[in-house]
């Protein structure tokens, strides 16, 4: 907790200077006698407990004015909360390995459709983003809360040569910072400033890939770059093993080297997931790694999620708090006394 005027604190030498006070004020009451016959009358006459209800309503009264004056120094506290507009962004992989027909009616069109329905499922003030990579990357449609702008992008992916994934790292972050000043995007060349440990902004990177990466940046350090910035990323590792089946993205295959990838029997992608590296990619920036070899699996995936644990630190005055202490306290003071020196 900090203070915003910490000079008002120096009124709480008035607490010693108030309690000097009152013990001055007791030592002058002039004394009087009066006489009795038996010490066991004296005793009796004393009321129980007296000696602290005549000190009590003065201590909740000097508690209550120690409150007050903490309530006039202002104190702040940094507290979690939930973020109101947080923002995700869907980095997918569009190389033609996504062409294949295991995952029907391909794992490019299944993609489509998880990712369709988790942008649906989100609410109206979530910010979501959408990032296409393959031999590099592209933001296809910038994090806006307009659904029918989100449909339409992701409807319109397409293929491409190549595997990318730190590339679509990076371009993600591009995203995030176009709406987010706290956060420095990648391209400008600004170094970043690490986060302390720990500590993440409201956004996150949801990467779908059903390869490993194979040009552009490693990986890992496209993870360090989001790790700095305080952006987890999500990672889904997509695609069933052993796949033989036929390319199905409306183009004839010419050779190998075209698709960037490899070939099974049949001319079919063989499913070649960089599990390893996904997860190193997830744990870095505090992230998770999911595999789905199904339509299914993806859809439970996404509904997963922790979209609903995204928060965000913001710094409240809690003066109040104190002044309502110091109130209630105040209260209790007058109380007290009224109820045990009545006023004759």
């Amino acid at each position: 907790m900090n203070l915003l005027w910490p000079a008002f604190l120096y009124l709480l030498i008035l607490i010693p200077l108030m309690i000097l006070a009152y013990t001055l004020i007791l030592r002058r009451r002039k004394p009087f006698a009066v006489r009795f016959s038996s010490l066991s009358l004296i005793r009796g006459s004393l009321p129980k407990q007296s000696q602290w209800r005549r000190h009590f309503p003065f201590a909740l009264f000097l508690i209550a004015l120690s409150s007050l004056t903490v309530a006039l120094s202002r104190p702040v506290s940094t507290i979690t909360v939930p973020a109101s507009n947080a923002t995700i962004i869907l980095a997918i992989d569009v190389s033609r390995s996504m062409c294949s027909t295991d995952i029907l009616p391909s794992r490019l069109e299944a993609a489509k459709t998880a990712a369709l329905k988790f942008v649906q499922t989100q609410k109206g003030n979530t910010q979501i983003g959408v990032v296409a990579f393959a031999g590099f990357a592209a933001i296809i449609q910038p994090p806006t809360t307009d659904h029918d702008l989100l449909e339409t992008a992701i409807q319109n992916l397409t293929t491409a040569r190549r595997t990318a994934i730190g590339e679509g790292i990076l371009k993600s972050l591009d995203a995030i910072a176009e709406i987010d000043d706290s956060i420095t995007s990648p391209s400008s060349g600004v170094e970043a400033v690490p986060l302390p440990k720990g500590e993440y902004i409201p956004a996150i990177v949801v990467l779908l890939t059903d390869g490993a990466s194979n040009t552009g940046i490693p990986p890992l350090l496209g993870a360090q770059q989001s790790l700095d910035r305080g952006v987890r990323v999500y990672t889904i590792g997509f695609g069933t093993t052993n796949n033989t089946t036929i390319p199905n993205c409306g183009f004839q295959i010419q050779n190998n080297d075209q698709f960037g990838g490899s070939f099974g029997g049949g001319g079919g992608f063989r499913r070649e997931i960089d599990e390893e590296t996904l997860k190193q990619v997830a744990d870095l920036t505090g992230g998770s790694y999911h595999l789905a070899a199904s339509a299914t699996e993806l859809q439970d995936v996404f509904e997963n999620l922790p979209t609903q644990l995204m928060t965000v630190k913001q710094t409240r005055e809690v003066s109040v708090i104190f002044a309502a202490i110091g109130a209630l306290f105040v209260s209790l003071a007058i109380a007290f006394s009224i109820l045990w020196h009545p006023l004759p």
